[in-house]
Protein backbone atom coordinates (compact mmCIF):
# COMPACT_ATOMS: atom_id res chain seq x y z
CA UNK A 1 0.00 0.00 0.00
CA UNK A 2 0.95 3.33 -0.71
CA UNK A 3 1.09 6.53 0.73
CA UNK A 4 1.95 9.86 0.03
CA UNK A 5 2.26 12.62 3.18
CA UNK A 6 4.59 15.95 3.59
CA UNK A 7 7.61 15.63 5.35
CA UNK A 8 6.72 17.96 7.95
CA UNK A 9 3.66 16.47 9.28
CA UNK A 10 4.25 14.25 12.43
CA UNK A 11 5.06 10.41 11.50
CA UNK A 12 2.00 8.07 12.56
CA UNK A 13 2.36 4.55 13.78
CA UNK A 14 0.46 3.56 10.27
CA UNK A 15 2.64 5.56 7.96
CA UNK A 16 4.70 2.06 7.52
CA UNK A 17 7.93 2.81 5.98
CA UNK A 18 8.63 6.28 5.41
CA UNK A 19 10.61 7.16 2.08
CA UNK A 20 11.69 10.75 1.38
CA UNK A 21 11.32 11.12 -2.24
CA UNK A 22 13.25 14.53 -3.02
CA UNK A 23 16.33 15.33 -4.41
CA UNK A 24 16.62 17.77 -1.45
CA UNK A 25 16.46 17.28 2.30
CA UNK A 26 13.53 19.42 3.75
CA UNK A 27 14.56 23.04 4.76
CA UNK A 28 14.47 23.33 8.33
CA UNK A 29 13.79 19.81 9.23
CA UNK A 30 16.17 18.29 11.77
CA UNK A 31 17.13 14.02 10.89
CA UNK A 32 15.58 13.06 14.28
CA UNK A 33 11.88 15.24 13.51
CA UNK A 34 11.61 13.80 10.23
CA UNK A 35 11.61 10.12 11.13
CA UNK A 36 12.59 9.03 7.32
CA UNK A 37 13.62 5.56 7.01
CA UNK A 38 14.76 5.55 3.67
CA UNK A 39 16.07 8.88 1.39
CA UNK A 40 15.52 8.18 -2.34
CA UNK A 41 16.95 11.21 -3.54
CA UNK A 42 16.83 9.21 -7.15
CA UNK A 43 13.29 8.69 -6.93
CA UNK A 44 13.03 12.64 -7.60
CA UNK A 45 12.86 14.85 -10.84
CA UNK A 46 16.36 15.62 -12.14
CA UNK A 47 17.51 18.77 -10.77
CA UNK A 48 17.05 20.54 -14.04
CA UNK A 49 13.35 19.60 -14.24
CA UNK A 50 13.15 20.25 -10.62
CA UNK A 51 14.46 23.89 -11.31
CA UNK A 52 12.25 23.96 -14.64
CA UNK A 53 8.76 23.49 -12.73
CA UNK A 54 9.86 25.85 -9.63
CA UNK A 55 6.02 24.12 -7.86
CA UNK A 56 4.54 26.94 -11.17
CA UNK A 57 0.94 25.84 -11.45
CA UNK A 58 0.79 26.50 -15.12
CA UNK A 59 3.58 23.99 -15.56
CA UNK A 60 1.99 21.02 -13.69
CA UNK A 61 1.18 18.94 -16.76
CA UNK A 62 4.21 19.23 -18.72
CA UNK A 63 6.22 18.57 -15.70
CA UNK A 64 3.87 15.67 -15.01
CA UNK A 65 4.37 14.39 -18.14
CA UNK A 66 8.50 14.89 -17.96
CA UNK A 67 8.60 13.34 -14.78
CA UNK A 68 7.05 10.39 -15.81
CA UNK A 69 9.27 10.26 -18.74
CA UNK A 70 12.21 10.32 -16.47
CA UNK A 71 10.46 7.51 -14.06
CA UNK A 72 10.47 5.02 -17.22
CA UNK A 73 14.12 5.17 -17.04
CA UNK A 74 14.47 3.73 -13.61
CA UNK A 75 13.17 0.64 -13.56
CA UNK A 76 15.13 -1.33 -10.99
CA UNK A 77 14.08 1.75 -8.49
CA UNK A 78 10.28 1.65 -9.61
CA UNK A 79 10.60 -2.28 -9.03
CA UNK A 80 12.46 -1.50 -5.72
CA UNK A 81 9.21 0.94 -4.98
CA UNK A 82 6.97 -1.60 -6.09
CA UNK A 83 8.05 -4.23 -3.51
CA UNK A 84 7.92 -2.46 -0.25
CA UNK A 85 4.40 -1.35 -1.17
CA UNK A 86 3.92 -5.32 -1.40
CA UNK A 87 6.04 -5.82 1.73
CA UNK A 88 3.68 -3.71 3.56
CA UNK A 89 2.74 -0.03 4.26
CA UNK A 90 5.12 2.71 2.56
CA UNK A 91 4.26 6.52 2.65
CA UNK A 92 6.21 8.42 0.12
CA UNK A 93 7.41 11.87 1.88
CA UNK A 94 7.84 15.22 0.14
CA UNK A 95 8.53 18.71 1.07
CA UNK A 96 6.50 20.86 -1.30
CA UNK A 97 3.65 23.00 0.17
CA UNK A 98 1.56 21.88 -2.64
CA UNK A 99 -0.30 18.79 -1.21
CA UNK A 100 -1.93 18.16 -5.02
CA UNK A 101 1.10 19.24 -7.39
CA UNK A 102 4.10 17.58 -6.28
CA UNK A 103 6.45 14.97 -7.55
CA UNK A 104 5.17 12.22 -5.04
CA UNK A 105 1.52 12.56 -6.28
CA UNK A 106 3.10 11.45 -9.86
CA UNK A 107 5.18 8.88 -8.54
CA UNK A 108 2.47 6.94 -6.49
CA UNK A 109 0.70 7.16 -9.57
CA UNK A 110 2.93 5.75 -11.45
CA UNK A 111 3.45 3.35 -9.38
CA UNK A 112 -0.32 2.55 -8.85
Amino acid sequence: MLKIKRVYEPAAADDGKRILVDRLWPRGQSREAAKVDEWMKEAAPSDELRKWFNHDPARWQEFRKKYRDELGAKSELINQLKTESRRGIVTLLFAARDAERNNAVILKEFLG
